[in-house]
């Protein structure tokens, strides 16, 4: 028996109009850190087929030619880096980016938390101002364009100083995809400000905060509660009116704990396709799992790309 969740016949996937745009593209070049499986070898070669990545594969030579013969995978398109081993992969991965020979960096299959180190050393890093944060990008059934979640896997309790840069970025994530002015909604378990739910506080500071100028390039209100940020219908029940009530484009969820879950809830319940990235470093980090489907890794690169191709058309120009 098939318990899986049926898509709606008229739901036109918006991953393909995703990747659609960036061919259009040219090719990002990409250090792919330790891709020393079939599923995260695939995942950047399939990108590279398409024309949205060139790849620059990093990692002990002899596993990488290893996974690509068993997995039937041609490797002379390709440039390999050796590394000795799954840290030193990311090490050297981090340094195309930093030497600007990469404008993507792109998880293989070492631990999420082995390449994100490399990311934030102090020194040889990609380091900012801004704080790290992971966006969900979900195609959900039914919805006419794709929503983000944040932040579902990076920061477990975000502070309010923190939430102000996974606001940030997500907005901005928004703009290098095409939306100037994205509906922002700070999720909390109600919609009214309550002084025992310390998430209905925080979300209170962050949209005057917005109104200051200290968060810019969107539409933010909150707090909200899911039904009222993403219904209509919901929103006018409860009588909140306002652009993004009903809404949203971008969900910011008190914590990962609750974001994992509103996440995953999408994906098993209602059939939704899920796309990850981490912003706030020197170049856009695509986050692949072993669990997710071909079009998600594409629909990844490809959000990564319309990134790096935004700070490339914003980057000065030398004198």
């Amino acid at each position: 028996m098939n318990d899986a969740p049926k898509i709606p016949a008229e739901h036109e996937p918006q991953y393909d109009r995703l990747i659609a745009r960036v061919r259009a593209l040219p090719p990002a070049p990409t250090a792919v850190a330790h891709p020393c499986s079939a599923a995260a070898l695939e995942g950047a070669t399939d990108a590279a087929e398409l024309g949205i990545i060139v790849p620059i594969l990093v990692g002990p030579r002899a596993k990488i030619e290893a996974v690509a013969r068993e997995a039937g995978i041609d490797l002379s398109p390709y440039e390999i880096v050796d590394a000795a081993h799954s840290h030193d992969a990311a090490d050297k991965a981090v340094a195309l980016v930093r030497e600007g020979r990469a404008t993507i960096l792109m998880k293989g299959s070492l631990h999420t938390d082995e390449l994100l180190s490399a990311v934030v050393a102090r020194e040889t890093g990609l380091r900012t101002e801004r704080r790290l944060s992971h966006c969900f990008l979900m195609d959900v059934p039914g919805r006419p364009n794709v929503l983000a979640i944040t932040d579902a896997a990076i920061n477990i309790f975000p502070t309010l100083e923190e939430k102000v840069d996974i606001v940030q970025n997500a907005v901005d994530l928004m703009h290098a995809m095409g939306n100037d002015n994205p509906r922002v909604a700070i999720l909390s378990a109600m919609e009214t400000i309550n002084t025992k739910v310390p998430s209905t506080i925080e979300a209170a500071a962050i949209c005057k905060m917005a109104e200051r100028g200290q968060i810019t390039g969107g539409v933010i209100d909150g707090p909200l509660a899911f039904d009222n940020a993403i219904s209509p219908e919901a929103a006018a029940i409860k009588g909140i009116a306002g652009p993004v009530a009903g809404h949203a484009d971008i969900l910011v969820v008190p914590d990962l704990e609750a974001g994992n879950m509103l996440a995953k809830s999408l994906s098993f319940l209602m059939a939704a396709d899920s796309a990850g990235i981490v912003l706030g470093a020197r170049a856009p980090i695509v986050l692949t799992s072993r669990a997710d489907s071909v079009k998600s890794r594409l629909a990844s690169c490809a959000v990564a790309a319309m990134v790096a191709q935004r700070r490339k058309a914003r980057a000065p120009v030398p004198a």
